[in-house]
């Protein structure tokens, strides 16, 4: 059901077209597959675990100079419980996690002016912390721009289609730990949910928990493959493919040892105007700037006021 495919064909050019017809299917069908030969460095991926468990033992007080509460730019440290991302559940989420954004230099007129998303990282006190992330952050962003290039293939687009919506984005990367369940009723990881951006890349640790239901079946696990990532479609996505595309819900049931896992959320540039694509047919969304329509997302999250 959840396809897996190996960018090699599409990046070293042995099946180019092969590679965008299965990455069609599974946009269309799934809305999820799993992506190896991406050329993403082993080492960087296990540096990027090692920081994240550095980060996540560290004392609730040294946790909490970096609170995403104390910014309105979503970054920095989110605690156990900030999150619902099931709003109607009324159920918190069970993990934590550290949110990394696009690095901005603190003088940037944008920053200083306030825009939304236009802040600063947050970042502990850890030697090799944040240059380990950013690291990680530009090349997993790399990542999602050269897959861009076989969704526009894909949609009957120009292959460069989307690679300018990407040069200073609202990508942001999270780092997740979640605890072992304790077997409590209702208790739940993270709660039922699609993702709100373009694609999402997910490494996992290889614990069991991820589950997804495609349109029409039940829930069902997300199978771990070493070193490759969980790619899915996100909602922004699926409204700029005016619905060709599918954004799957997914959730993460409470594991039975603690369970970490890195997604990359790749989404556009805050002020790109996402509109039915050419080709989709007549248009089923009004056409809304990409910060505005995560913003609309992320409030219905925090438990909290960020910022």
């Amino acid at each position: 059901m959840i396809p897996v495919l190996d960018f090699t064909r599409f990046s070293g050019g042995t099946d180019r077209d092969g590679f965008v017809a299965d990455l069609g299917r599974a946009a269309r069908g799934p809305g999820f597959f799993l992506l190896t030969g991406h050329g993403v460095d082993p080492a960087l991926q296990a540096g990027v675990f090692a920081q994240a468990d550095r980060f996540f033992s560290l004392p609730l007080g040294e946790k909490e100079k970096v609170s995403i509460l104390k910014t309105p730019h979503y970054r920095g440290w989110a605690h156990d419980g900030l999150e619902s991302l099931d709003e109607t559940s009324g159920q918190k989420d069970r993990k934590e996690s550290f949110n990394i954004g696009f690095d901005m230099d603190p003088g940037d007129p944008r920053v200083l002016a306030g825009e939304p998303f236009r802040g600063v990282n947050l970042w502990p006190d850890l030697p090799g912390f944040r240059e380990t992330m950013l690291a990680y952050y530009d090349a997993a962003l790399d990542l999602g721009v050269r897959l861009s290039r076989a969704i526009a293939l894909d949609l009957g687009l120009p292959e460069a289609h989307f690679e300018s919506v990407f040069h200073e984005p609202l990508a942001a990367l999270r780092v997740l730990h979640y605890p072992p369940g304790t077997g409590a009723a209702g208790e739940i990881g993270a709660g039922a949910h699609s993702d709100y951006g373009v694609v999402t890349l997910l490494m996992t640790d290889g614990e069991p928990g991820l589950q997804v239901k495609p349109r029409g079946g039940d829930w069902t696990d997300v199978p771990h493959v070493e070193g490759a990532y969980v790619v899915n479609i996100g909602d922004c996505l699926m409204r700029w493919t005016n619905d060709i595309y599918v954004s799957t819900p997914h959730r993460v049931l409470p594991p039975k040892r603690q369970r970490r896992s890195v997604a990359m959320f790749v989404e556009a540039n805050p002020d790109v105007v996402v509109a039915a694509l050419p080709g989709t047919g007549e248009p089923k969304y009004a056409p809304i700037r990409a910060a505005d329509y995560l913003q609309s997302r992320l409030d219905a999250t925090y438990n909290e006021s960020v910022g």
